[in-house]
């Protein structure tokens, strides 16, 4: 075709094409690098929502939190009085508040199969929830002080142990409003737990030992020792064989608490985490598989230990004060911590 016959473009249609300089030239160049080199993201390990959330909501600090026997909802309490039950999938929403203490919630766990929840209050109460309803249906009333700790039986009988500054230890029937009997502490109690068939239960408090108590002869079995501040927090491992304390010692203890164990039952200690001049009950929790253990931590880290190697294999930042209470799930990778920065935190781990 001849060039001559070809319609030439208007001025308006032409645009100009700028040359590249070198440096531009080399800037694109490492920008091309740079996109190659991005990782992938790391892959999901559970079915939450993003792999950390934050649940905002509480007017005041955090002490306890806990999930729920199936998976499905946690629940959390602490200064506010208030009791919030969360949803752990979708968007983490706030399903329902429960009122009815006039004192700090200090501790709450769901019972066993997860119909109700267990509180305990500085209003010298404790109470039960119902679930569905989120009215109280129960309110105890025996603690002449400050009620620090409360924990739900496993199995057998619906039991709940407390303790309180009160010095007592007290058994209650879930169906019945008052208390079974008291056991009578020397020192005030800040951390209770029943073993795996409730027959016996382990106490801490001020004195810095941990207690094991025989429900029917209602007395000390034996005291195992080797803390050297105040119990906070006292755990049972899924299988019932091994107790985990928290203590304001900076550390971390398993005990072995299986009938016959030689009479040196301390077979762990885990140290790196911190309490401070605020002196919270810092619980702590299992895992499900019994891998590994975490505690709260005054230096706004939660902290969690592989059992066997007593490594720190986690130490997840996020909260801007104590972290006063951690709760794994009983399904999944995933981990709920609640603080005195008025947040709960649920994340996923490996």
């Amino acid at each position: 075709m001849v060039m001559e016959n070809k319609r030439k473009a208007e001025e308006s249609a032409l645009v100009s094409v700028q040359k590249k300089s070198k440096n531009e030239v080399a800037l694109s160049s490492n920008k091309n690098k740079q996109v190659s080199q991005l990782q992938p993201a790391p892959a999901r390990t559970s079915n939450l929502f993003a792999p950390i959330m934050v649940c905002e909501g509480h007017e005041g600090e955090i002490f306890s939190v806990d999930f729920h026997p199936e998976g499905q909802y946690f629940a959390s309490s602490g200064f506010d009085r208030k009791i919030f039950l969360w949803s752990v999938y979708g968007e983490c929403e706030n399903i329902s508040v429960m009122t009815g203490h006039t004192g700090a919630v200090t501790e709450l766990h769901f019972t066993t199969e997860g119909a109700n929840i267990i509180t305990a209050s500085t209003d010298h109460t404790l109470g039960l929830w119902d679930l569905v309803t989120g009215e109280r249906i129960k309110k105890y009333k025996g603690h002449t002080s400050f009620v620090n700790c409360a924990q739900p039986s496993r199995r057998g009988p619906q039991l709940i142990v407390s303790g309180g500054d009160d010095s007592t230890v007290r058994i209650w029937d879930q169906r019945k409003k008052q208390c079974s009997f008291s056991m009578n502490s020397v020192y005030q109690t800040t951390a209770v737990s029943f073993n795996d068939t409730a027959e016996n239960v382990f106490t801490g408090g001020i004195d810095n030992d941990v207690k094991v108590w025989d429900l029917r002869k209602r007395e000390i079995l034996y005291t195992m020792k080797g803390h050297t501040d105040t119990i906070t927090g006292l755990a049972l491992s899924a299988d019932g064989s091994y107790l985990l304390s928290n203590s304001m010692d900076n550390t971390l203890r398993i005990w072995d608490v299986r009938p016959y164990a030689p009479s040196e039952r301390c077979v762990k200690v885990f140290s790196g985490h911190q309490h401070n001049f605020e002196k919270n009950l810092l619980r702590c929790a299992w895992s499900p598989d019994g891998n590994k253990v975490s505690g709260g931590s005054a230096d706004r880290f939660v902290y969690i230990w592989d059992t066997t190697s007593r490594r720190i294999i986690y130490k997840l930042p996020g909260h801007t004060g104590c972290v006063n209470s951690v709760a794994f799930h009983p399904n999944e990778p995933i981990v709920a911590s609640g603080g005195s920065d008025k947040m709960v935190y649920i994340g996923e781990i490996d």
